[in-house]
Parts: structure tokens; sequence; C-alpha cells
């Protein structure tokens, strides 16, 4: 691979990585969020009011460093990515565009007034306020999505007579049909990722034996909306993202399934390591025919494998693929299972007392950001070599005056700055934590409540 093109890449899938971290917190989170106020609303007292504006000030943080790694994220298909801009802008600019207008502005405009209003407005006021912000991150999220979706399945698009495409219509844009998996896919991921981290704070606070009455309020939403999310995000929103991958996506699947060779009964490979070599999956461990049966309800249906293609089709990273893959559907699964057994012993009132449960949810937090990253590395790596898929390769979207130099240079730029900012988001996170629901930044709010 051409060093430009490797390090344009590799400083992409940094910047999208790192950013990633920030939205699929807050796009979950604003969902919790309302849940809470909406109990705030029927309870009238203080307790859901308290837990409502402690998880606003983490929303807040964390949307604050999203917006700042972002903007070199979007900044990038101008200064690395000039070939595909010009080839797409038309499309890509329009949907970034309409994601920043209706809703960026949206999202932070009333979680202004969620910050600085809390002590001036009702609770009906902020009740609706919140519904707003959760419709501005999830609205932000679609756009981005839909972005996403076109350059995995173009549609409604020309090219015109000097070589630029175009969309026909908007809102066969907004609609496409690879978008409805992908989006439900993705925001229950983020749900989950939410859930997780409310459940890691709860825990703390209960094993610390601190605001106990906010900890369990805090693991019971968490818990009851992981355990929902969880098995969401393998069915039906996983299971038909896959089947919409072989269905339009064929190599990708073949790919991160580890099928080298075409075959009827195909398998599930659960454990392996795939030798490109030689295509086969060195010491297997699989489930025969499941594949087959999860695609097409048929034990014995043929499933093409990257047999079936050209090779100068295949993704370039098959093996990387075929773990990230594994790892996201692997991790995945321990959610289900860590999920299910809290939600358990919740219903049994045990909950609270369980402390190697307790332990677990605590470090299951940073579990779902590995799942989730691993799905994005899948998405991407198997879309590979295409930029738009089938028709646009990847190698022809440079920016021809960047060299390899110079994306180097803003590469290690790049590291060395994320690695700071996570650094300050890390500590000032635990500051939060610290402080407390009842601590001296919610004190103006219990006065005027």
């Amino acid at each position: 691979m051409d060093n430009a093109l490797l390090y344009d890449r590799l400083q992409f899938a940094v910047t999208a990585t790192f950013h990633y971290l920030y939205p699929q917190l807050t796009m979950g989170l604003a969902l919790l969020l309302l849940y809470l106020r909406s109990r705030d609303l029927l309870s009238g007292g203080d307790h859901f009011h308290d837990a409502a504006h402690f998880w606003t000030g983490i929303f807040a943080l964390t949307f604050a460093f999203g917006v700042v790694t972002g903007i070199p994220l979007e900044f990038q298909f101008g200064t690395n990515w000039a070939a595909f801009s010009d080839y797409a802008g038309g499309v890509i600019g329009q949907m970034l565009a309409m994601e920043g207008v209706f809703a960026f502005f949206l999202e932070s405009s009333f979680l202004g007034v969620l910050l600085f209003g809390a002590t001036r407005v009702s609770r009906r006021v902020l009740w609706l306020t919140t519904l707003m912000l959760f419709v501005g991150a999830w609205l932000s999220g679609y756009f981005i999505l839909a972005t996403s979706a076109w350059m995995q399945h173009p549609v409604v698009y020309r090219v015109t007579a000097d070589g630029r495409v175009t969309v026909e219509q908007l809102w066969d844009l907004l609609t496409n049909p690879w978008l409805v998996w992908q989006f439900s896919h993705n925001m229950t991921a983020s749900v989950l990722t939410a859930a997780s981290v409310m459940a890691a704070v709860g825990a703390f606070y209960q094993l610390a034996g601190q605001y106990l009455a906010h900890a369990r309020t805090y693991l019971r939403t968490a818990v009851i909306a992981g355990a929902l999310a969880s098995v969401l995000v393998i069915t039906p929103t996983g299971h038909e993202s896959a089947r919409q991958v072989f269905e339009f996506q064929p190599i990708k699947g073949a790919a991160f399934e580890g099928l080298f060779r075409s075959e009827r009964g195909a398998d599930i490979v659960l454990l392996g390591q795939p030798n490109v070599e030689t295509m086969t999956i060195d010491n297997p461990l699989v489930l025969p025919s499941a594949l087959s049966v999860l695609l097409y309800a048929d034990l014995y249906a043929k499933v093409q494998g990257l047999d079936a293609f050209p090779r100068h089709e295949w993704p370039g990273q098959i093996a990387l693929l075929y773990y990230a893959y594994h790892i996201m559907v692997g991790l995945g699964t321990w959610l289900v299972v860590v999920m299910g057994a809290a939600l358990f012993w919740l219903g049994r009132g045990r909950l609270w007392t369980s402390r190697w449960l307790l332990w677990l949810l605590l470090r299951t937090a940073p579990v779902s950001y590995v799942a989730t990253t691993a799905g994005w590395m899948t998405a991407e790596l198997g879309r590979q070599p295409w930029l738009v898929y089938g028709l646009f390769r990847t190698a022809e979207g440079l920016s021809p005056l960047v060299q390899s130099g110079n994306a180097l240079f803003t590469l290690l730029s790049f590291l060395g700055l994320y690695l700071g900012l996570g650094l300050l988001f890390v500590m000032l996170f635990i500051e939060l934590i610290r402080r407390g629901p009842t601590g001296p930044m919610h004190a103006s709010v219990q006065a005027g409540s």
C-alpha cells in the first residue's frame, strides 16, 4: 500500500475511533435522561431531579469532547480526501450540513437550557427540553449514519458529465434501505454503552456506600435498559444487519465470517485463526451449518465464499476484519450474559448486596466501547477497497498535494493531542463522580427545587 494512502487511512481511523467514544455515550444517555426526567415529572420530588441533573452534567462533558474531536474529523474530507470530496461532495456535504443545522444546533441549544436554566424553569419545561435534546442527539446520529449508509449502499445517484456524483432525491437518500438496520443497530448499541456506564457508576457508589438511593436508581435504570438493549443489539438489529451485508456486500460477509470457499451447509466459526495464504481457518471451533440456517433458514443453503469473487475486490485486511467481527460478537454476547444476570438478581432483590456482580458491572463499562469500536472496524474495513461501494475506490480519493510525510506528521500530532484529551476527559469524569449527585455542582439545583 502506498505510504500516503496508508497514513491518510490511519489518520482517519484514529480520529474517527477516538471521536466516536463520545457521541455513542451521549446518544444513548439522551434516552436514559429522558426516562429520568419523566420520572422526575411524575414524582415531583428531588430525587429524580438531582439524578437527571447529575447525568446532564456527564452528558455535557461528553458532548463538549465530542464536538472538539468531531470538527477535525470533518475537516479531513477537504485536507486528506480532496479527490473524494470533489467526487461526492454534493452528497456528503449536504448530509453533514443537515447534521449541523438540524441536529447539532438543536442538541446544543437545549443542553444549554438544561445546564443554565434548571432553576429558572418548571419541571414540565425541563422534560420538554430533555425530549428535544434526545431528538437532536438521535437526529445527529441519523444524518451521519445516512451518509455512511450511502457510502455502503449508494442509492438514487447520478454521475454527471464531469465525473461527479449527485443524488436525485434527498428523501430517497434519507430512506436508504441500508440505513434501517444500520441506524437501529448503532443506536441500540449506544443505549447499551450508556447503560453500561450508568451501571458502573451506580455499582461504584453502591460498593463505596455513598449516595445509596441514587446508586440504586442508576443501577435499576441501567440494568433494565442494558438487558433490553443487549438483546436487541444481537437480534433483530445485528442479525438483520448481517443478512443485509450478505445480500448487498457478500465479499464483506464472507471475509468477516472467515468463509474462504463457497459451500453448502456453511458453518459459523466460533474460534479460529484465518490463514489467508492457505484460505483456511486454523484450529477451528464451528457450529455446523449454522451460517446457512441463519442467513437462509436452510440447513443446506449455499453461501458464497471469497473464492467466488476476484481477489482484487477482497478487503485488504481480511484477518483484522475477521477478528474485529468476532470480537464484536463475542463481547456482545458477554454483555447479554452480564446484563441478564444483573436483571435476574435485580428481580430477586439481591443486586444491591451481590458484591461480585457489582464489581463485574463496574468492570464491564469499557467492554461496550471495545465492542462498538470493533463493530465500526467491521463495517469500514469490510467496505474496502471502496470509499463508495462499487463506485469509487479508496485509493482514488486522496488529496493529490498531501504527501506521505505530511500525513504522517498530522497522524502523530493527532495521536499526541488525543492522548492528552483522553486523559483530560477521564480526570474531569472522575471529578464529577467524586462530587456525586448531591455535590457542589448540584447545590443550586436543590436550592431551586
